[in-house]
């Protein structure tokens, strides 16, 4: 496990100072007064930053220059691109864990403070909705988890995962410059194939949620033609998707900062405002043919979008108006 404390963090430090010079170099004398340490401590630091995949050009009289970074997940560059808002935010990066959802349970049973952010190259037992298995390898993607202590009644929390999955929609329609979709409840898509999926967890408390846990498994990087059996037909990654690897490390604390603000306007009920329109621009199944199925029953309809607690509204065959707070739906074929 490595937890990221970004005030604490040499790495950090000197990361963040490279990056804000960019193109340019920072000498050690600076970086030293920084943090308090001699140009020999610093150069044994940018030796560990090497380890990790960085490049630096080293000029004698001028000092250090950022060329190169690694291209996977990186939690320190993930770190040191995040926002002023999102580094309060503690950080923990794994190389592998069961699921980090589970991890983010825990961290919270533990009394870690909240918000928290735990990160995966890979997980072991990852899953979705219904309990199902999320293919979870170490290929370039991003398996997330975000911690909160909410304190709400359960019944506040109902468009929660809605109102985190049109967040996320947006923020890849602006740095990847391409409009993903939602199918409810909680898949991201393109051109019908999945990218992503969310998964929410509660402990509830009397009357008011006590731990809450969002969970997000994105297809970022993975090539295509990498995905076993069946998937290959149905997932697709943001990279895929674009023709170009994404900057993962820049995107995932992107991520970071939408998640955590989006949070807080769900939390003082500013998300209100515009929850409707960003919930039809990303809706997949408005006004398409589709299938519901609720534990044993089956429902096929016309999509007519969400109502305000975030059930999906079904027109059946017969012209009734249906509503589901839960389902598993599918999208059938136009003709």
């Amino acid at each position: 496990m490595t937890p990221v404390s970004p005030t604490s963090s040499p790495d950090f430090v000197i990361l963040r100072a490279l990056l804000e010079h960019e193109g340019q170099y920072v000498s050690g004398n600076l970086l030293g007064e920084k943090l308090g340490m001699s140009r020999v401590s610093i150069w044994h630091h940018m030796e560990k930053l090497r380890r990790q995949g960085f490049g630096f050009e080293t000029v004698r009289s001028r000092g250090y220059r950022l060329i190169r970074r690694p291209e996977g997940l990186n939690a320190i560059l993930v770190a040191a691109h995040l926002g002023p808002r999102a580094r309060s935010c503690r950080l923990t990066f794994l190389g592998e864990v069961d699921s980090t959802n589970d991890e983010a349970a825990r961290l919270l049973a533990a009394g870690r403070p909240a918000p928290l952010t735990v990160l995966a190259r890979r997980q072991t037992r990852g899953r979705g909705r219904l309990g199902r298995a999320w293919h979870s390898a170490d290929n370039g993607n991003l398996y997330v988890s975000f911690a909160f202590r909410p304190r709400l009644e359960p019944g506040r929390m109902q468009t929660f995962t809605l109102w985190m999955g049109v967040n996320v929609c947006e923020l890849i329609a602006n740095f990847c410059g391409a409009t993903p979709g939602l199918k409810w409840p909680n898949d991201l898509l393109f051109d019908a194939r999945k990218a992503g999926g969310m998964l929410t967890e509660a402990r509830i408390d009397a009357d008011q949620i006590r731990d809450l846990v969002l969970g997000l498994g994105l297809n970022v990087n993975s090539p295509a033609g990498s995905w076993p059996g069946d998937l290959s037909r149905k997932a697709i990654s943001l990279s895929e998707h674009v023709g170009s690897p994404l900057d993962i490390n820049r995107f995932t604390a992107a991520l970071i900062g939408r998640v955590l603000l989006a949070y807080d306007r769900f939390i003082d009920g500013e998300y209100r405002k515009t929850f409707a329109d960003l919930w039809n621009r990303y809706d997949v199944l408005r006004g398409r043919p589709v299938t519901v199925l609720e534990g044993p029953q089956r429902q096929t309809g016309v999509a007519l979008g969400i109502d305000d607690e975030g059930a999906l509204l079904l027109r059946d065959e017969r012209g009734r108006s249906r509503r589901f707070r839960a389902g598993e739906v599918t999208l059938e074929k136009r003709g």
